[in-house]
């Protein structure tokens, strides 16, 4: 005799059989044993009831229910997805009979007449096979569970992963290693041997030397032409692959991309973005509000200061939207005067003014659909400012010289290197129009904001003009750098650029120094508040670093001009207009810099 076993509460068992007796006999055996609740049919149409209306764990048939079958039962059963056990009772045992049974579906079955201890050792056996059903159904619904969630973080990971067996033959491969390798995936051959290029010799060293020593190998550098002829510069780690019960498996191996990591942080943040390079806290922030702006079809007002990358910022928010594949349509709403920025804006008519001999689509038009940029909007008239807050607020505009207007769909960002809030206040700007652009701001910091990230600029243009001007330049000085972090960069990462390829373009060895820079750079540091400029301190991070203010800046810069507004906006990297309206906007005197002795130009 098995020994007993307590059943567990709330058990609940379904009798299906024709004979009350019967019933009722089974129902005050098992409900004196501790199973329940318990519930009976006589029919097979009252079961069918009862495990539609019910959850059952254990369900004890007779084979023969009235004029009904047992099997009937079954098969009913599992057209439902009831997964609980069944127990058939017989009358007539035998083989065919408990063939019959089993094929549908039914665990086993009882011969009658069924006495107490023969009942109560069926349901246990049928209620423990049930449990270990169920823990090893939620087992394998975990493991794949498990499974799917390590392979999207296998695959999803941008670091490059390999794992081989002990006889070098590739195991797996995420996507960032099947880039990285040039991997085929109708390349049968899945050693490690055949990839050639200098990604697949590293490893195979690597993976020789941990299945030869069963020791890690520890991260070190090397480097990996990508196939655009760029360099990549990779951390390769390497280690022994064991299972739970420490049995050598294999070996896995971890390469890490740190072409572009930042000398101050030393940590792989994201520092490309659309063009942007960088990861200070204050890019990531501008990188994450365009990936969520971006997505969301919105006007956007992009300000920031002259050569801060306004237009990158406006090429990434169109990248990032669903009217990446619809024109970008960009406009210098500075450059042109008010009567041909209105026909290149909205277009014109033929013979609508002089000149005009065909008819000309306006910017407007060409960019339905898609994005329009519309650069230095804080320079346009008060006509102009009127015309551009109709087409917002309708999104219909009518081109020069014709009657009916035209609607269209476009997405407008606009950007600013001006002060609007003042303009708005002197009531050169309207409020409505400011607002109207300003749904979102995307403002971007000035580079002496983000000084830490100086470095790895200046080795981004570096590695850019390098193949741009076909220099054999691998590096820069420490003394040089020092001096580029030091600088206050008024003209931001323009001024950067430019500083920068003048020293490729001047630099006839290997390594870039101090007297490949302008002179505002070499012997110029623009003083801190409260420090002497021979005294300034290590740049530790980009957020603690002080500064100097836009006013001292440009003060400095007049004066070391003597005046000469023309010199001065050179040496800002800005234009004159822009000086001009950066003097008037801090309240700086343009007499600033001038020498009774000196006459100025």
């Amino acid at each position: 005799m098995d020994n007993k076993i307590p059943p567990e509460k709330d058990i609940h068992i379904l009798i299906v059989d024709d004979e009350i007796s019967i019933r009722l006999s089974f129902e005050m055996i098992l409900a004196r044993e501790g199973y329940g609740p318990i519930t009976t049919a006589a029919t097979l149409a009252e079961a069918l009831v009862a495990i539609k209306e019910n959850e059952f764990d254990l369900i004890i048939s007779d084979i023969v229910i009235g004029e009904e079958r047992g099997t009937d039962f079954l098969g009913k059963i599992k057209e439902a997805g009831i997964e609980c056990p069944v127990v058939m009772v017989t009358g007539f045992p035998n083989i065919d009979t408990a063939a019959e049974a089993v094929r549908y579906g039914a665990f086993d079955y009882i011969p009658k007449p069924v006495n107490k201890e023969t009942l109560l050792k069926f349901v246990r056996q049928a209620l423990q096979h049930w449990q270990l059903e169920k823990e090893k159904k939620r087992l394998q619904q975990e493991n794949e569970k498990f499974k799917q969630y390590f392979e999207t973080i296998f695959s999803s990971v941008q670091d490059a992963i390999i794992t081989i067996d002990s006889e070098l033959k590739i195991v797996q491969l995420n996507e960032t290693a099947k880039k990285w390798l040039l991997y085929s995936e109708s390349d049968k051959k899945n050693s490690l041997e055949v990839y050639q290029n200098e990604m697949g010799k590293a490893c195979l060293q690597d993976a020789k030397r941990v299945l030869s020593t069963r020791q890690e190998v520890r991260g070190h550098q090397i480097e990996c032409r990508k196939p655009d002829g760029n360099i990549r510069i990779v951390s390769l780690n390497a280690a022994p692959l064991n299972d739970g019960f420490d049995t050598f498996q294999g070996v896995v191996m971890v390469a890490r991309d740190i072409t572009l990591i930042e000398p101050e942080t030393g940590r792989n943040f994201r520092n490309k973005f659309h063009g942007f390079v960088g990861s200070s806290p204050a890019m990531r922030d501008v990188y994450s509000l365009i990936e969520n702006v971006g997505k969301v079809d919105t006007a956007v007002l992009v300000t920031g200061e002259s050569g801060t990358g306004k237009e990158l910022a406006a090429e990434a928010l169109h990248a990032e939207s669903k009217r990446r594949d619809m024109p970008l349509i960009k406009i210098d709403c500075a450059a042109m005067p008010e009567e041909l920025l209105e026909s290149e804006l909205f277009g014109h008519k033929k013979g609508s003014f002089t000149g005009a001999d065909k008819d000309r689509p306006g910017k407007l038009l060409q960019a339905d659909n898609g994005t329009l940029f519309l650069d230095e909007i804080g320079d346009i008239s008060p006509r102009m400012q009127l015309r551009l807050l109709r087409f917002l607020q309708e999104k219909t505009f009518t081109p020069v010289g014709q009657d009916s207007p035209v609607q269209l769909n476009v997405r407008v960002i606009a950007a600013t290197n001006v002060n609007f809030i003042e303009k708005v206040k002197d009531g050169s700007f309207r409020e409505d129009l400011y607002y109207r652009l300003k749904v979102v701001e995307v403002k971007l910091p000035p580079l002496r904001d983000r000084r830490g990230g100086v470095p790895i600029l200046v080795h981004h243009f570096l590695s850019l003009f390098r193949e741009e001007l076909n220099r054999n330049i691998h590096g820069i000085s420490d003394q040089a750098m020092k001096m580029l972090t030091r600088y206050s960069w008024p003209g931001n990462v323009r001024e950067l650029r430019h500083v920068v390829e003048r020293a490729c373009v001047l630099c006839k060895g290997s390594t870039i120094s101090l007297d490949h820079f302008p002179s505002e750079i070499q012997n110029k540091v623009l003083p801190v508040a409260g420090q002497s400029t021979r005294e300034l301190p290590e740049p530790q991070a980009a957020t603690l670093l002080p500064y100097v203010s836009e006013e001292e800046e440009i003060t400095d810069i007049l004066k070391r001009a003597r005046g000469n507004k023309s010199e001065a906006a050179r040496l800002l990297n800005i234009d004159r207009s822009t000086l001009y309206r950066k003097m008037q906007r801090i309240g700086i005197s343009a007499d600033i810099g001038k020498s009774p002795t000196v006459k100025p130009e």
